[in-house]
């Protein structure tokens, strides 16, 4: 296992181990209105990220929970370290340093002195958030690194979350008619799915962000790999992205979970299928959930991506 897979899986097993500490009314915190777990974020930490300082090549990824920012982390970690044709001891020289500095997951994961850590990271940095826009530092938008914004249809994103908080200790459990409630509320960590893809959608004009859909990678990885690459400025040759796609699969992936996160990857490699939403939802919670969608993002330009009618319709 390298330096900074070891890292990782150390992390992961400590906030299972801190969480299984906490009463369920501890586990969460509120800062600007959004909840998140305590084990992973702090307001202190939250505060030093307004003065991070960006830079210019970043490589961010910002998803909502649960809507595939795992996969898409390693994918563009093989998309990038292809593209730069790294020597195999440059690759490991970089995994150790990440190890060492102790680089998040989140980019809002940890403590504040984290930011001071990666300043020291080499170039290219491949930076993953689950944050809205507007609790991003401001210098990512200064900088205009380009910034790639995952999506997944609201139904199966739920049902993954509720999945993923009764296997973590660092949430409060809930049975699935209470947490849907939550959901539809935005009373879950990292707050409304809804708001969230609305403050996105005003971004996605930009010419520094560009928005993917989980069921579009789903549906054909290696077209989706093409179009991020072209995003972000990676020039490989059709043997090499046939190689990064084959690599990249959610099976392959998830057969690789234990050793990359340890005892936490089957939570976050469980089944990556779409559709799975049928196997909860209620008829009133699909109505419930339908009109919410039309309300919030039907006539959004996130809204259109997500195929609504092709993936959330019985």
């Amino acid at each position: 296992m390298t330096k900074n897979r070891k890292h990782a899986v150390e992390f992961l097993n400590t906030i299972l181990t801190d969480g299984a500490k906490l009463a369920p009314e501890e586990k969460l915190f509120s800062y600007k209105g959004i909840l998140y777990p305590v084990t992973f974020c702090s307001p202190e930490t939250f505060e030093a990220l307004e003065t991070f300082e960006a830079r210019e090549d970043d490589v961010i990824l910002a998803g909502y929970p649960k809507t595939g920012t795992n996969w898409l982390d390693q994918i563009l970690c093989s998309l990038e370290t292809t593209a730069a044709k790294y020597t195999e001891e440059e690759i490991a020289k970089r995994i150790a340093l990440e190890g060492e500095l102790g680089k998040p997951m989140r980019l809002e994961f940890g403590n504040a002195d984290v930011f001071r850590r990666m300043a020291k990271l080499p170039s290219r940095r491949i930076l993953i958030t689950h944050l809205t826009p507007r609790l991003l530092p401001p210098s990512i938008f200064n900088k205009k690194a380009k910034i790639l914004v995952l999506i997944r249809n609201p139904k199966d994103t739920v049902v993954s979350y509720f999945h993923f908080i009764n296997k973590m200790s660092f949430f409060p459990t809930s049975t699935w008619d209470a947490y849907f409630t939550d959901f539809m509320n935005g009373k879950v960590g990292w707050g409304s799915y809804f708001d969230q893809l609305k403050e996105w959608d005003k971004y996605v004009d930009d010419e520094t962000v560009m928005g993917i859909s989980y069921e579009e990678l789903k549906e054909d990885l290696n077209l989706g790999l093409k179009k991020i690459a072209k995003f972000f400025g990676f020039s490989l040759s059709e043997e090499e992205f046939q190689s990064v796609a084959e690599k990249s699969t959610f099976q392959a992936m998830k057969e690789k979970a234990h050793e990359s996160h340890g005892t936490f990857g089957d939570a976050l490699f469980r089944k990556g299928s779409v559709g799975d939403w049928k196997s909860l939802f209620t008829e009133a919670q699909n109505q419930a959930m339908d009109q919410k969608f039309e309300e919030c993002l039907a006539s959004t330009k996130l809204g259109a991506k997500l195929k609504y009618e092709v993936y959330c319709k019985i």
